[in-house]
């Protein structure tokens, strides 16, 4: 990388707070090489109490675009000229980019759920989606799945200080969103969450459970009679690559799937959103997201 930097160079980059651990700069800076694009992408270490001065600097150094990750997908979004459906109905966004002057607010969160289906061959169109997690992660998937075409959207999550929010923002999908019902349920409602599960043709776990480290070898489903040989399983969790609910559901016979591909494809969106081309999915998987 760097061999092609001029006064033509085109610059994007990373805010959020950390970023040293980031693996997008390497991504996108070996796509762009392999596409023959004049671009480069860095990393920016921006908090919330920089993210102002952060957003100024972006724009007065006329870079082309912007991924924001934590903690800053929601207090960047003010700094957009425009946004998509999708983050209207989020609040949040991880991809911004400049067109004709304006600033575009984009979430690819949740395509790279949809598209991580898709290359599994599943479209969630006209089908219902058990989710396990109403968070940052879980919005971007439920309201992506409302728009993809799901008919029915049931989210689990415990009932902390923000499920009411939850519960308002599932009432605004549901409106927003013609032919999609979004409804929520305690987390703690297992038998509930067994039933609604049952008629559903995707369980999605958006949660953190089973991340490495102490939540590793926890699972956030009741037990493994939730599984059915015809039931889809993914998980947006990608450290591990396979998470103790894939390995169980993959046990029972169901098609089932880590978070690396959303990762990958959240990354593919983005890479579209800012050069027009089409990223190789699974050379960058291989390359830079295999165990």
């Amino acid at each position: 990388m760097g061999s092609w930097i001029d006064g033509h160079t085109v610059a994007l980059g990373l805010l959020g707070s950390p970023v040293g651990h980031s693996g997008s700069p390497a991504m996108y800076n070996y796509c762009f090489e392999k596409d023959g694009l004049n671009y480069v992408y860095l990393a920016f270490d921006i908090n919330l109490e920089t993210i102002e001065a952060g957003m100024r600097a972006v724009k007065a150094l006329h870079l082309k675009g912007i991924n924001v990750t934590m903690p800053c997908k929601s207090a960047a979004l003010p700094y957009a000229d425009e946004c998509t459906k999708a983050v209207e109905l989020i609040g949040a966004t991880n991809c911004m980019v400049c067109e004709n002057g304006k600033w575009i607010a984009h979430n690819t969160d949740g395509v790279g759920f949809v598209n991580n289906l898709k290359a599994h061959g599943i479209d969630i169109k006209g089908e219902k989606v058990t989710l396990i997690g109403g968070g940052g992660a879980g919005s971007a998937v439920m309201v992506q799945s409302a728009l993809s075409g799901a008919k029915e959207i049931s989210v689990f999550n415990i009932r902390d200080c923000f499920f009411g929010n939850l519960e308002k923002h599932a009432a605004l999908v549901t409106r927003e969103v013609p032919g999609c019902t979004v409804r929520v349920f305690d987390l703690a409602q297992t038998e509930t969450l067994k039933e609604e599960a049952a008629g559903s043709r995707v369980l999605a776990n958006a949660t953190r459970v089973g991340m490495a480290g102490q939540l590793e070898q926890s699972t956030p489903v009741p037990d493994k009679t939730i599984f059915r040989k015809d039931l889809v399983v993914a998980d947006t969790v990608y450290n591990p690559l396979e998470t103790r609910l894939i390995r169980e559901a993959k046990e029972a016979e169901c098609l089932a799937f880590g978070g690396i591909g959303m990762l990958v494809r959240q990354g593919e969106e983005a890479y579209r959103i800012f050069t027009g081309k089409k990223m190789n999915v699974d050379e960058v998987q291989a390359k830079f997201f295999s165990a």
